[in-house]
């Protein structure tokens, strides 16, 4: 009943969930994170988003050339056309209709689940680096621990390479992310070698190491990006667990989502970068001594 005299939007079901479940001091820590612990909480997301991945002939421009606090403190700013979400395009025929997970196999096929053991999960993190949430996902980890993998864009990681070497420093998995977060299906194979090669390239450059892995912008694989990955001796990594952070439904959702669908082998999806990530900072900064509570232990693909 307590928690019923804070529910104030529709989204307030899950914070509820978790005000009965676990604990009422619970739901109130993600409402604090989300909203104080979190610089540029304030910024207005990017619209409305879809869970479905399907292809669209157009690429999500990176503003990397700007400061993203000057774009907003944190949210890069998008032409119109644009897709909302860096994972969901707007139109087109799918690449993957279902979300796969299983074990990859060993033909070159995407990495969807890790084999390393019981209890073994990996956390993954999409989009940046960006001034604002990469700090603050970097400390979260550094807390507890926790070893993860960044999927970079190459564009920022040109703007920012320095954060780039902080992620690398810390001893984290820095993967391949095409230079603009483009829809490879829809380009030319030339096109593709050139958005792949050109990340790698900068990445090497700000850190000194070339990446070994490759995550596909939208998930969109096709021959041709596999192919690629072959030849650059890149390992095309995917996901398991998808807790929607991108669509800003809340910390208390995305707490909820990970916690609920975690189990051995998941690889985790959350965001750095495309726009404000307070939520998933909050949710972060909750769930991460829950997982290791609960036993899981955290590595890199």
């Amino acid at each position: 009943v307590f928690g019923l005299l804070f529910a104030k939007r529709v989204g307030d079901a899950v914070f509820l969930q978790l005000a009965v479940k676990g604990g009422f001091a619970d739901a109130q820590q993600l409402r604090r994170l989300e909203f104080v612990a979190v610089e540029g909480a304030n910024v207005p997301s990017r619209g409305p988003r879809r869970p479905q991945r399907t292809p669209t002939a157009t690429a999500v421009p990176e503003q990397a050339g700007k400061s993203e606090a000057a774009a907003g403190a944190g949210a890069r700013a998008l032409p119109s056309h644009a897709p909302s979400h860096p994972h969901t395009p707007t139109t087109g025929q799918p690449v993957t209709t279902r979300r796969l997970e299983t074990v990859a196999p060993a033909n070159g096929q995407p990495l969807f689940r890790l084999t390393d053991g019981p209890k073994v999960i990996a956390l993954t993190i999409d989009d940046g680096p960006s001034p604002i949430y990469t700090p603050q996902i970097l400390r979260l980890l550094r807390r507890y621990g926790i070893t993860a993998s960044f999927s970079m864009i190459g564009r920022s990681v040109a703007a920012y390479p320095g954060l780039a070497r902080e992620v690398a420093a810390a001893g984290h998995l820095i993967v391949n992310h095409t230079w603009t977060h483009a829809n490879l299906p829809l380009l030319a194979p030339s096109a593709v070698a050139d958005q792949m090669n050109r990340a790698s390239d900068t990445i090497a450059t700000a850190t000194g190491t070339r990446p070994s892995m490759f995550r596909a912008p939208y998930g969109a694989w096709s021959p041709v990006v596999l192919a690629q990955c072959r030849q650059m001796r890149l390992m095309p990594l995917d996901w398991s667990v998808d807790p929607r952070d991108w669509a800003r439904p809340g910390a208390a959702a995305i707490a909820a989502n990970i916690l609920r669908n975690t189990r051995t082998g998941s690889i985790i999806l959350e965001h750095d970068g495309g726009g404000n990530r307070a939520q998933t900072v909050a949710a972060l900064t909750y769930v991460l001594p829950r997982l290791l509570d609960q036993g899981y232990r955290f590595r890199t693909p």
